[in-house]
């Protein structure tokens, strides 16, 4: 009978190490972002290739090593049916916790009351990021009423990519030559296209979506939208000179029409073959034409007809958001702000990346170092570019209209309609999709 308190004693000992050792896990657990010393899984969808899908992968693995307690598990969805599967998904109860969106989509996502605001989180101690990081104009879309509800993870802002070899062989300057020179304008532009074009080769591939035209437009001061996001098009002088720049270059046989190629020979294959002496894009080509040894190449600003050295221009980007319905918000909210942070960024867009980082404290001088290009010029547009859905490109608030401009502009580029139908056709119908 003596021996019970013995045992008891070494029962309650126990008991209190026990217990000791399970507030310590929890503690522990609980700095690496875990809920009640529980694994919280998440997933991400998003679009892209193997090599895109690698690239995000950096991210998320960067994310949960300082997070062992939090998993992502990425996602892929076909690009073709990304759009209408996510729309579906978020309005059901099987949607993913954190998503890759375009920026016609945001709207569509705000609408809905599915995506969950982020200014207060980003405010917190919690962030790995600020809002106050990222540039104004590429929030576009993704924010509404002063409210954010995506956050883009990187940026493609858009530049011409020359052909040095193609340049040679035509006898011209270079472009770089003229930007030195301060002379790197319209002029200059449909000087070496002609001279290229004697040559036997072709100038430019004239692409016909919104970072091509938009980007031509505002390189002449134009304006399709004011800053208010009111529709100017009519009265705008400057724009409709930009419609026909355009259209001149492709009719007189300075650039070839995209859409009138034949199937299968792409953009990037006729720069490559060394057919074509400039294309306009983001970063997205670079790493296949870093690929190619033989080939050499630069970027340069768009052609400006202003006076100015370089104006404002297209900024294609996706956003990354969260799901308001998911069970753990506050861990998807902290995934997100590292992805798309320094760090998060930084292991996304160095050496072999498809875009140029969104965040302002990753500056030219963080990717000098894995390219002899001159990509400053793409930092420079990223600090005075806009997104698709911004006030001066604001055809992205509004379904089907960005695809019905394009059709439209289709038809001039392919010379079955001139420049003043297009523009007229252009205005009513923004007019007919603001109504």
């Amino acid at each position: 009978m003596k021996k019970l308190p013995i045992i008891s004693f070494l029962l309650f000992a126990g008991l209190i190490l026990f217990l000791t050792g399970c507030s310590s896990n929890n503690e522990a657990n609980n700095e690496g972002g875990e809920t009640n010393g529980e694994t919280v899984n998440l997933t991400m969808q998003a679009w892209g290739n193997p090599e895109e899908l690698k690239v995000y992968q950096r991210g998320i693995d960067g994310f949960m090593k300082e997070n062992p307690n939090i998993k992502i598990d990425l996602v892929s969805v076909a690009s073709d049916q990304y759009e209408q599967k996510l729309m579906t998904s978020l309005q059901g109860s099987k949607g993913p916790d954190i998503f890759y969106a375009h920026e016609p989509t945001m709207p569509e996502l705000i609408e809905a009351g599915v995506v969950q605001p982020l200014d207060e989180f980003f405010a917190s101690d919690e962030s790995y990021a600020s809002l106050d990081d990222f540039a104004e104009g590429l929030f576009g879309p993704a924010r509404k009423d002063g409210v954010t509800y995506g956050v883009t993870p990187d940026a493609n802002p858009m530049v011409l990519y020359y052909n040095k070899k193609v340049f040679e062989e035509a006898g011209a300057k270079t472009p770089q030559e003229y930007f030195d020179e301060g002379n790197w304008n319209w002029d200059a532009f449909v000087e070496v296209s002609e001279q290229i074009k004697e040559a036997g080769k072709t100038g430019l591939v004239m692409e016909n979506w919104w970072g091509h035209w938009y980007s031509w437009i505002w390189s002449n001061g134009g304006l399709i939208f004011d800053e208010n996001g009111e529709l100017v098009l009519q009265d705008n002088d400057k724009a409709k000179e930009a419609f026909h720049f355009m259209n001149d270059l492709v009719q007189n046989g300075n650039a070839v029409y995209a859409g009138s190629l034949p199937q299968g020979q792409g953009v990037d294959a006729m720069f490559m073959s060394n057919q074509v002496g400039m294309i306009g894009g983001g970063r997205w080509f670079s790493p296949q034409f870093d690929q190619n040894g033989a080939l050499e190449y630069d970027y340069i600003p768009f052609p400006t007809n202003t006076g100015n050295k370089q104006e404002k221009v297209a900024i294609p980007v996706a956003y990354i958001a969260v799901n308001s319905k998911n069970e753990h918000v506050e861990e998807a909210m902290k995934f997100i702000s590292y992805y798309v942070s320094t760090a998060g960024q930084e292991l996304r867009t160095g050496e072999g990346g498809n875009a140029l980082p969104s965040i302002n404290t990753i500056e030219a001088s963080a990717l000098s170092e894995t390219t002899d290009k001159h990509i400053e010029y793409m930092f420079e547009a990223r600090e005075t570019g806009l997104t698709h859905g911004s006030n001066l490109a604001l055809d992205a608030q509004f379904p089907g209209l960005n695809s019905d401009i394009t059709e439209t502009i289709d038809l001039m580029f392919l010379g079955k309609q001139d420049a003043d139908t297009t523009i007229q056709k252009v205005a009513e119908i923004i007019e007919e999709h603001m109504k």
